[in-house]
């Protein structure tokens, strides 16, 4: 794996390149968020149909295989790049993630970290971690972390730096890391506490790491408090080493964290959206008044989604987007995926993550456009007033 940082604006935000393999993406980049190393409602012969190189990032959770396939006949498979039959993709391991392995703070321990799993609670200990890592020989994975939230006493959110600060020693000192053959990135954790994430960044940082995975974050903390959390990470690492985020998924986290200085973030942001049926409509370079008040009326709609269930689209033989070169807009209309949700067809799904993952990809696309023309800031302070603005105009409609 190779980094490098092409363009800054505004500080600390930043665009970069990252090669695996023949494979080159530029960065800030999503990871799109699978279960057992496919997106949820994807099938691999609809994976061209997705934007790429962009789409070729996959984020998966090694915990995910614990009811299945054992690491043994993993092994002998390949690895998960052979038993999924995506040679060219780009597999990233993370033992959290916000569908089927949550982190059990409650009742981690200095022997392993606990999670609860697809088949149940699971104590997962570093060399248990290490066996499955090698195995599925991911292209990157980040070490085993202690995640807690952001409420947690003193005490325990300073155990957990140093278990994680432990457990990534355990790791990279394994005989197992080297058969993995995919590039580490160092776990730093913290929790809602600047002086404890200053003293892990400071101590991975000195750790012979590829990257850096930054956790605990989405557990709690507040959208005010959040900036000097990240700052007093993102301050302290390397410039040259790319570092990944969990749980900033919405718009404004993820502008927040390339605000911060983060290249890749792993979120459950558009499983959520297309489980609950919204689709994302916003454009932050074109703020568009199309289909405004039909967004109004529909009251679980705001100024970047849609929610296809509800009524109004039921008549509704527009596009998602009009423009949108995704497979979805360009071959079907808001009527048929209300009609496929109405039915129970899970048609519905499958086109609506199409659509959202095409969308959300054009989305960090943008933002790497706006750091290397430098303005960065400006793109970010304009979709956040966009955003507030429409708050304002759809609550004086319900109160007119």
């Amino acid at each position: 794996m190779k980094f490098a940082v092409k363009a800054w604006s505004n500080g600390r935000a930043r665009a970069g390149l990252l090669q695996v393999g023949s494979c080159e993406l530029e960065t800030p980049a999503l990871l799109l968020t699978t279960r057992k190393g496919l997106p949820v409602f994807i099938s691999p012969d609809l994976l061209p149909s997705l934007p790429s190189p962009d789409s070729r990032l996959l984020q998966f959770s090694p915990l995910h295989f614990l009811d299945s396939i054992s690491p043994k006949t993993m092994s002998e498979v390949g690895g998960l790049h052979q038993m999924l039959g995506l040679k060219e993709h780009i597999f990233v391991a993370i033992p959290r993630d916000s569908i089927l392995s949550l982190p059990d703070y409650g009742s981690t321990n200095k022997i392993g970290a606990s999670f609860e799993t697809p088949c149940g609670r699971r104590l997962i200990k570093p060399a248990e971690y290490m066996q499955m890592i090698s195995s599925m020989k991911p292209n990157m994975w980040a070490t085993l972390a202690d995640e807690v939230p952001a409420w947690v006493s003193e005490k325990r959110n300073r155990a957990s730096v140093d278990r994680t600060v432990r457990w990534l020693n355990d790791c990279i000192t394994s005989n197992l890391a080297t058969t993995s053959g995919g590039a580490v990135f160092g776990s730093i954790v913290g929790g809602s506490s600047v002086e404890e994430r200053q003293r892990c960044a400071q101590e991975v940082a000195q750790q012979n790491v590829s990257g850096y995975y930054i956790g605990s974050f989405g557990l709690g903390e507040s959208m005010e408090e959040r900036p000097a959390l990240l700052s007093a990470v993102t301050d302290i690492l390397p410039d040259e080493k790319p570092r990944q985020i969990s749980g900033l998924g919405l718009p404004e986290e993820v502008l927040q964290g390339v605000a911060a200085g983060i290249d890749l973030f792993d979120s459950a942001y558009i499983y959520h959206l297309t489980l609950g049926g919204f689709a994302l409509i916003f454009h932050p370079e074109k703020t568009s008044r199309h289909g405004y008040d039909d967004q109004l009326r529909d009251t679980s709609s705001d100024d970047t989604k849609i929610n296809l269930k509800a009524t109004i689209y039921r008549k509704d033989l527009s596009p998602i987007v009009e423009g949108c070169n995704c497979y979805t807009c360009q071959n079907h209309t808001k009527a048929y995926i209300n009609h496929l949700f109405n039915v129970h067809e899970m048609l519905a799904q499958i086109l609506l993550e199409i659509h959202n993952t095409h969308h959300y990809l054009g989305f960090f696309r943008l933002i790497r456009e706006a750091i290397k023309e430098g303005r960065f800031e400006q793109f970010r302070e304009k979709f956040i007033r966009s955003r507030r603005d429409h708050i304002f105009d759809a609550a004086a409609a319900v109160s007119a």
